[in-house]
């Protein structure tokens, strides 16, 4: 659970990192600040979703069923795509797709939740 804490803290100081970069270069445009929303917004929903997937329930989640390991084998891959989606953004678009393939992991993270009959709390605040 530590090491958890210790990757999601590593995460968001990265995050912190690019944004402080980013804010410093100067002679920024109108429209470049849309990117950093834009960029802001897609490193929250990744951030959101790593959370959701290293809830204290996933120790149940590993006793599950079919239906709810598809679910969360599927919102970790999402998981995966938009970091990496993530790393290589640089336009508003990108960014955009970042959130929406983030957003599809929650929506699977929310389906094995319903599945288990627990409460999506992350997963809907999200969407």
């Amino acid at each position: 659970m530590g090491f958890v804490v210790l990757a999601l803290l590593l995460i968001a100081g990265a995050g912190s990192a690019v944004f402080a970069l980013r804010r410093s270069q100067g002679d920024r445009k109108r429209s470049d600040l849309s990117d950093l929303d834009a960029e802001v917004e897609a490193s929250g929903s990744v951030l959101r979703l790593g959370a959701s997937l290293t809830v204290p329930e996933a120790r149940v989640w590993a006793g599950a069923g079919e239906t709810v390991t598809l679910a969360l084998t599927n919102a970790v891959e999402c998981h995966r795509a938009a970091a990496a989606q993530l790393t290589m953004a640089r336009t508003v678009t990108e960014y955009a797709q970042v959130t929406r393939t983030a957003r599809e992991g929650l929506a699977y993270v929310a389906a094995a939740r319903a599945a288990l009959g627990s409460e999506p709390a992350l997963a809907d605040s999200a969407a």
